[in-house]
């Protein structure tokens, strides 16, 4: 079992590559807005307390399976305590404790680029609530304001970990360096 953790800003690319990856493996995707968008659906806005609890339940369930692994996506923000990296630890011990291997990948994209992916069809079809183009694109530019989305040097705390910039490759082309690096 494996699990692979993309991770980076909004609109980097995380679920597109994620989706390659899954073409050329034996991982199953699971991309954060496999989540989000059902639980706002039901709540008519986010409910983090109750997308953690789903979240938890599907990785618990998956990492006892007997699928070789998962590819899972989430968008952070670097701009938090040195030590936030809480809840990847904690998806990565529920993985572990099956016998899993862990893997990170980290990608990076400018704003120019992120805001081109912001309105794909790809993206809009699978996260239904990026629909509002304009107020995801509002956000985009009050993220990047507000927030690090990039990692220091050194600063991601895990094994197995690469960072990728994937402001001009396409997904396949990012998706084939995870795997090769990994040796999926």
């Amino acid at each position: 079992m494996k699990l692979v953790i993309i991770f980076g800003a909004p609109a980097v690319g995380k679920m597109t590559v994620g989706q390659e990856l899954m073409k050329i493996t034996d991982l199953r995707l699971y991309h954060n807005h496999m989540t989000i968008d059902p639980i706002a659906e039901v709540f008519g806005q986010r409910c983090v307390s109750a997308e953690i609890r789903v979240e938890e339940v599907v990785c618990e369930e998956f990492a006892k399976s007997d699928l070789g692994g998962m590819i899972y996506t989430i968008a952070k923000s670097l701009s938090g305590e040195p030590s936030d990296w809480s809840h990847l630890e904690h998806l990565s011990d529920i993985f572990k404790r099956n016998g899993a291997e862990i893997y990170f990948v980290e990608l990076v994209a400018t704003l120019e680029v992120r805001l081109q992916r912001n309105v794909t069809e790809n993206r809009l079809l699978n996260k239904p609530c990026k629909r509002d183009v304009a107020g995801t694109t509002a956000r985009l530019h009050e993220l990047d304001k507000k927030s690090r989305l990039v990692s220091y040097d050194g600063e991601v705390p895990f094994d197995n970990y690469m960072k990728i910039d994937n402001t001009n490759l396409p997904p396949d082309t990012v998706a084939k360096m995870i795997a090769d690096r990994f040796l999926f």
